[in-house]
């Protein structure tokens, strides 16, 4: 603005910015969804360029980078897991990062996150797990824990059985039991069924 408040701008000014092409990016809308779809959706696929393209376009867009790297920790613990552990600490380290370096520096962690889970191994059996297990605490409510891993603080609570027959895994040679661990309802179900490796 000049002196007097007034704001020139010139004609060459005004041609450049008609040039410039902008991006369709309507932060609460369908193009929001459509853009980290397709992000999260290479990331799934293995694909780190389409990973890298989708995030420069959610960049340029004015995308929040912290919704970027909030939706990169769930993708760690949902799309990889356990087939790569790490991938849930560099996605963290990739959302503290944005929080203290902002933009644009922020930009090379959640390009270096995005590359780092796009070609990591891939296996979702603890959020399928997890889905089942809700599905059944839903389905058959409030199944009794088993009185043998109930925890014994009283005698009273000794008495009629609480902790009887526990076997803590710590004195098994394998330091695991082959106890029941399930109400008996869900005795032999299996939530957790990792991709073999």
């Amino acid at each position: 603005p000049s002196p007097n408040g007034r704001v020139s701008v010139t004609e060459a000014a005004l041609d450049a910015a008609m040039l410039k092409k902008a991006l369709r990016y309507d932060r609460g809308g369908e193009e929001h969804y459509n853009l980290i779809s397709g992000y999260i959706k290479s990331l799934r696929d293995s694909d780190p360029d389409g990973a890298l393209y989708w995030l420069a376009r959610m960049l340029e867009g004015g995308e929040d980078p912290k919704f970027i790297a909030r939706r990169m920790v769930i993708f760690a613990s949902e799309d990889i897991g356990n087939a790569d552990p790490q991938a849930l600490l560099v996605a963290t380290a990739v959302f503290q990062a944005v929080e203290r370096v902002g933009l644009p520096e922020a930009q090379i962690n959640l390009a270096q996150g995005t590359t780092y889970l796009a070609t990591s191994p891939k296996d979702n059996a603890s959020y399928v797990g997890l889905l089942e297990a809700l599905q059944d605490a839903r389905d058959f409510g409030n199944l009794e824990v088993p009185l043998h891993l109930r925890n014994a603080v009283t005698s009273l609570m000794r008495d009629i059985g609480y902790g009887r027959g526990y076997r803590y895994a710590h004195d098994d040679p394998s330091a695991s039991t082959d106890q029941a661990h399930l109400p008996e309802t869900l005795k032999g179900k299996r939530y957790y069924r990792p991709k073999p490796k």
